[in-house]
């Protein structure tokens, strides 16, 4: 349930009702706009008269909301958020692109492509430390070495960094981690979007493989209701019938998400064809139909990279890639 209080109400008015909500054994998340304040009520509200709160003078209107998700529910929070990374903006017209290797390999090649895609315009860096692989036989990541080269690397340009969390019992080696992502595998991992939820981390959340938008979206609930809300959703291909592709991007999810959430979203073109020349013309039509941000794999070396060099850009591509974003982004 939500409601939406006049613009005439007073602070004294609005705490009154506020303390009168939470007396009633619910949660009360408050949204300020530019003339309206939105109160929405997170929890059992069968005992709250609708019809009644419609009478007092302060409320403009009430509105039950039918969607398990609340506080990731645009009608809580109208507004979009813009989740601020150190200076790097996202959401609400705020554009980012986050790029870098599928995974640290060594000191010359992690900062290497970090100055290669912030001389391109690249707002954050992008490097896997630790690796979910489909074989247990594959390249694993450097682990807490790996994070300690991207800080490196941030050190040196300035960068924010991202880089996926695979267990809760790693948080504590993503201390200085500005960004931390939830890879497409662990989505539903409630435990571990449980301990997000009590951090103040950036969170970057994929959508799974095989999930929907609204599951998506309940996965974001779990981490905000822990109190966190600074989440980044990100689509990066679904897994369909399809084998030409590695997945099937689903662009229709950028404003299908954007009517239901006021959370930014973000598309990863690289892991959603799995093909390097792919990446550029679904890069495009993601910034094309009001995607937030872009979410690019870069190499200095493809050929030889240890996870993913199919599907990365050189940093010269990823240069070439960004002239043609930023004129997209001029035309819309």
């Amino acid at each position: 349930m939500i409601t939406v209080l006049k613009p005439n109400t007073t602070e004294e008015q609005r705490m009154q009702l506020i303390h009168w909500f939470e007396e009633q054994g619910v949660t009360v998340h408050e949204s300020q706009g530019e003339t309206y304040t939105v109160l929405g009520l997170i929890g059992n509200t069968s005992n709250i008269d609708a019809e009644m709160l419609e009478l007092l003078d302060i409320v403009e209107k009430v509105t039950k909301i039918s969607e398990p998700f609340k506080s990731a529910n645009r009608h809580f929070h109208p507004e979009d958020t813009v989740v601020d990374v150190n200076g790097v903006k996202i959401g609400g017209g705020n554009f980012t692109v986050i790029a870098g290797p599928c995974s640290v390999e060594n000191p010359s090649q992690i900062r290497e492509v970090a100055e290669g895609v912030k001389a391109a315009g690249a707002g954050m860096l992008r490097g896997g430390a630790f690796k979910p692989r489909t074989s247990p036989y594959d390249f694993q990541g450097m682990k807490a070495e790996g994070i300690e080269l991207l800080l490196e690397a941030k050190k040196h340009t300035g960068l924010p960094i991202v880089t996926e969390i695979m267990n809760a019992n790693h948080l504590p080696l993503f201390e200085d981690v500005d960004v931390i992502q939830v890879g497409a595998r662990n989505m539903q991992n409630f435990e571990l979007l449980k301990e997000l939820g009590k951090t103040k981390k950036t969170i970057l959340l994929k959508r799974g493989l095989a999930n929907t938008i609204k599951e998506l979206l309940m996965s974001a609930e779990y981490i905000m209701a822990g109190g966190n809300e600074n989440v980044i959703l990100c689509e990066r291909g679904i897994r369909t019938f399809e084998t030409y592709t590695r997945n099937t991007l689903d662009l229709s999810a950028v404003p299908v998400l954007h009517s239901l959430t006021h959370l930014p979203v973000v598309i990863d073109p690289s892991h959603a064809t799995g093909h390097a020349d792919l990446v550029e013309p679904m890069a495009l039509a993601a910034a094309a139909c009001g995607a937030d941000g872009l979410m690019i794999e870069v190499h200095n070396n493809p050929a030889k990279a240890l996870c993913d060099g199919a599907q990365s850009l050189t940093p010269a591509e990823f240069a070439a890639l960004m002239n043609k974003v930023n004129k997209i982004r001029e035309v819309i």
